[in-house]
């Protein structure tokens, strides 16, 4: 009887992935990938393509580990499969950030909870990429809040798996030194070399807001004497707070934080954006819980600058 002829590597794991099979390679090829998740290879490509779907590139192919794709799929699901854990990016409040941590001392080594501030624009492309399960935005005055961050989010191609809750409205304006702003002094005079500035990243919230002040004021943001970068609000004043600035734009809570002065120019929209199963998730529901709670409340009036009266909201879908 002739032997026979072993099969080849190759052939073993396609043979795999075939119809009967109890369980695919650990890594799978696009083709092996695309059978087990019963779409095309286009849509794997696709996949990859918007940072979705866990990869690794290996000499030129694309490899997908078994593991992962089982993991992915859950986490996509109704409620997700990882209900202990909620990373959340985007942009930066002292609010938030307190309210945070009394969820993660509430809960210990029952659950993670991280907040990373990296910005809107950013917070929204780790969004996009399933880094993150939540991101705080805010992008312009108040009163437009409702069309521009709906406009905002519908730029990433997941946003139709994405809603838009409020958490609350709050000052914005210009953070400064003590005694930077006297009686006779003009928001005209701070954009010269007189004062140095730390500015903010591309991306951010409030650099956006500089952009309305820019307009409200006709002033030349170009004419200011910028000595550093701040990446966040927080970061914003402690620069200032710290001698290496006399001004930079930012929040009166974050002000208040550092004990410096503020000049108010108008009220913004501060927003979460998320999945849509995150909205049911029990870690989340107590972040809104602590937020609507005494110690919260009693931070926001401290801090000045805050306007709870929407918590909670879902602006988006409507």
């Amino acid at each position: 009887m002739a032997r026979k002829k072993p099969e080849s590597a190759g052939e073993t794991a396609a043979a795999s992935t075939s119809a009967g099979d109890v369980e695919a390679p650990r890594f799978m090829t696009v083709k092996q990938a695309a059978r087990y998740l019963q779409v095309n290879e286009k849509k794997v490509y696709a996949l990859v393509g918007e940072g979705q779907i866990p990869a690794s590139k290996v000499t030129g192919k694309w490899l997908f580990p078994r593991d992962l794709i089982d993991q992915w799929i859950l986490e996509s699901s109704h409620g997700g499969l990882l209900t202990d854990r909620m990373l959340i990016a985007g942009s930066d409040d002292p609010l938030l950030y307190r309210a945070i941590m009394q969820v993660a001392n509430e809960v210990q080594a029952r659950a993670m909870i991280s907040y990373t501030a990296t910005g809107t624009q950013l917070g929204l492309s780790l969004l996009a990429r399933r880094r993150a399960d939540l991101c705080g935005i805010h992008w312009g005055p108040a009163e437009e809040s409702n069309q521009r961050h709906p406009a905002l989010i519908r730029q990433f191609s997941q946003h139709h798996d994405w809603v838009l809750v409020r958490l609350f409205r709050r000052e914005q304006g210009l953070i400064m030194s003590p005694g930077t702003w006297t009686a006779s002094s003009s928001v005209e005079d701070l954009f010269s070399t007189t004062y140095r500035w730390a500015i903010r990243q591309e991306g951010a919230g409030s650099q956006r807001f500089l952009q309305e002040i820019v307009s409200r004021y006709g002033v030349n943001p170009a004419a200011r004497r910028i000595t550093g970068r701040a990446y966040s609000e927080r970061d914003a004043a402690s620069m200032v707070a710290m001698g290496r600035a006399e001004v930079a734009t930012g929040i009166r809570g974050a002000a208040s934080e550092f004990g410096l002065d503020f000049l108010p120019i108008g009220w913004e929209a501060f927003d979460l954006v998320m999945h849509r199963g995150i909205f049911f998730r029990t870690l989340f529901r107590k972040l809104i819980d602590h937020l609507r709670g005494g110690e919260s409340q009693r931070l926001a009036q401290m801090l000045g600058g805050y306007d709870l009266g929407e918590l909670g909201d879902l602006i988006w879908p409507a």
